[in-house]
């Protein structure tokens, strides 16, 4: 586990590289469209700095996005004392403890750093799950703080964000900007292919990270409670009941326990979140191991 912890803190660097990658590439094409090289330092400066601004702001866009609504113990003592006991279990610092008005079974946590943590779940999860399920949703998602999946998450957003206004403004540019120049046919296309697969390679890079991080707060949640059994019961309470959220939005969906998102083939395609299938075989083969 430690070492999968280990593993997880050093792919931070390449996935940070892999997107300095794409923004590069970007701000070549517009380099190259308006024939000043001077153009891609800005781009990539420019993304940079919105990457971390997003990094310090996500955190309260999310709780917009999703409605979450902060409590105290007195609002929810089942809810929030599972969430108390666990930070005790695990010597972290006490989350700040938020609920979702929403009758789809799920939760997600976030914050830039374990020391500004938020777990939230929704009104559904907390009324399906019995106390044993319950803390096992909720180790998992303390789980991500654990593991710093939280930071990576925060900035995978900001950078997955940057890319998507960055590729906008360019095919803008594209198709609105000066026609009068030299250059040549065969490079606009090439152009063109980057600006049309930046989004789509930044969204696969996402979509791998979240997968596998998964996985990991999965297995974080079974050796925290000792009870691999009742993540595999809350994981197929949740393919009997799991449905939309009613506040969707792609931007925030790999926060959550589970694919937050209306089914369909391209959500299918894209999705942050492994099959619930392939969540509970995996609990089940190495519940010995924990």
């Amino acid at each position: 586990m430690y070492k999968a912890i280990a593993t997880n803190k050093r792919n931070t660097i390449l996935i940070m590289a892999v997107f300095v990658g794409i923004i590069s590439a970007i701000g070549w094409v517009v380099s190259y469209y308006y024939g000043n090289k001077n153009i891609a330092y800005y781009v990539i400066v420019c993304a940079a700095l919105y990457a971390w601004l997003q990094y310090f702001i996500a955190t309260k866009v999310s709780l917009v996005m999703t409605g979450a609504k902060q409590i105290e113990k007195r609002d929810n003592p089942r809810f929030y004392r599972i969430v108390e006991n666990l930070a005790i279990t695990t010597g972290m610092q006490m989350p700040k403890v938020y609920i979702i008005d929403d009758p789809a079974p799920n939760a997600f946590a976030t914050g830039r750093d374990p020391q500004h943590a938020i777990v939230a779940a929704t009104t559904g999860l907390i009324d399906l799950m019995d106390d044993n399920e319950l803390e096992a949703v909720m180790a998992h998602e303390m789980g991500h703080v654990q593991n710093y999946d939280i930071r990576l998450s925060m900035i995978t957003f900001g950078l997955v964000s940057a890319i998507g206004i960055l590729t906008d403004i360019v095919f803008r540019m594209f198709l609105f900007g000066d026609r009068d120049n030299d250059n040549s046919p065969v490079a606009m296309i090439v152009g063109l292919v980057i600006i049309i697969l930046a989004p789509i390679m930044a969204a696969i890079v996402q979509m791998a990270v979240s997968r596998q991080r998964e996985y990991l707060a999965d297995a974080t949640s079974a050796m925290t409670t000792r009870n691999p059994d009742s993540m595999i019961s809350a994981l197929e309470k949740l393919k009997k009941s799991g449905r939309p959220m009613k506040k969707q939005n792609t931007a925030s969906a790999h926060l959550f326990f589970s694919d937050p998102l209306k089914p369909s083939f391209v959500s299918k395609m894209f999705s942050t979140h492994p099959p619930l299938d392939d969540r509970i075989a995996r609990l089940r083969n190495n519940s010995g191991k924990f």
